[in-house]
């Protein structure tokens, strides 16, 4: 694959930004050019609703080299703002980006409950932008949704893919809409949530949401039980501040706090949802949406790009993913 570089080396720069972007080092988000403003708690840019909570505009230039003699089929996305492009890498190969995918953005999902999506994965862009690709980049099938701005995406082991909707004018904020097979027109389910930002499946086929609801924009969890036609509110046994990305761990439903760079893991009885260990990342900017792997978690950065971090040892990232970002609001691995 041929590596495509945007260039952003115009401009009044430091020397040293300037001499660094121009290598391929990573460019910050091009904040200037965003309007930037809240309703309650929720982040709007250029108009539109995001899962970030916040933007900075201190870009960041280091980055720690990874062996580059492993050999790797693993690709990992990170997924700008919406309907701009997701930049593609293959680390731990190297951490330079590889390529892009124009006209994506927002935020991804794969076909496994944790870890490098099977050979596909998709990409939740906008209403009618909700498409598969086979890795690395081939466009397979495209859904849409009759809501405003969808947002997140999670798979179940049998292939469901559920579609949360972020915000929408008049009825199905907060609403989650599944997919049967991945296919068709799809279902709407109604949740307590007034915003719906992030969604995953546990392994017993449970799908979780998290948002705001109410006026005061308070935290909440939700949860669809298997077999349920009936979103039910979670109550967790800590404070979340600020909704970020919900996945299964491998043991552990875990809840990414976007306020203080943390993953709660949890263990659910009933509507419960009991805290069970802490891995808090150290130097993350604003962690939009993480994924999760066998030993690591991936930063889909909305500050500074992409990042990795060791999982569940948590601490400072061992790699920072280098190439050209836009507000990047997701980040998804699959492997061939």
């Amino acid at each position: 694959m041929n590596k495509v570089i945007l260039g952003k080396c115009a401009g009044a720069m430091v020397a040293l930004a300037l001499l660094s972007a121009c290598a391929g080092s990573a460019v910050a988000p091009s904040t200037g050019a965003f309007n930037v403003t809240y309703v309650g708690r929720t982040l709007l840019v250029n108009g539109r609703p995001v899962t970030a909570e916040r933007i900075s505009p201190l870009p960041r230039y280091a980055t720690i080299i990874p062996d580059r003699h492993k050999k790797s089929k693993n690709f990992e996305y990170v997924i700008n703002d919406y309907g701009s492009y997701a930049s593609i890498f293959d680390y731990p190969k190297s951490v330079q980006e590889i390529g892009m995918i124009y006209g994506a953005g927002g935020q991804g999902c794969t076909n496994v409950l944790y870890g490098y999506g099977k050979k596909i994965f998709w990409n939740v862009a906008g209403q009618n932008q909700i498409t598969e690709y086979q890795v690395p980049q081939k466009p397979l099938k495209t859904l849409s949704v009759a809501y405003d701005f969808p947002s997140s995406c999670a798979m179940d082991a049998s292939g469901d893919l559920a579609v949360g909707i972020l915000y929408a004018s008049g009825a199905g904020g907060g609403d989650v809409v599944i997919f049967k097979n991945a296919t068709g027109s799809g279902t709407a389910y109604s949740t307590p949530l007034d915003e719906e930002f992030f969604d995953g499946y546990d392994n017993q086929g449970n799908l979780f949401a998290d948002g705001f609801t109410g006026d005061r924009r308070g935290f909440a969890l939700v949860e669809l039980p298997a077999g349920s036609s009936k979103f039910e509110t979670i109550q967790t046994s800590n404070s979340v501040e600020f909704p970020g990305s919900v996945q299964w761990d491998g043991t552990y439903l875990t809840v990414f706090d976007q306020d203080n760079d943390a993953v709660y893991q949890y263990t659910v009885s009933g509507t419960k949802a009991t805290l069970k260990g802490t891995v808090s990342l150290s130097g993350a900017g604003d962690c939009a949406q993480t994924w999760i792997v066998q030993g690591l978690i991936y930063c889909g950065d909305a500050d500074y790009g992409g990042e990795v971090f060791s999982y569940p040892a948590g601490g400072s990232a061992i790699a920072t993913l280098t190439g050209s970002f836009d507000l990047p609001l997701g980040m998804v691995a699959a492997k061939k």
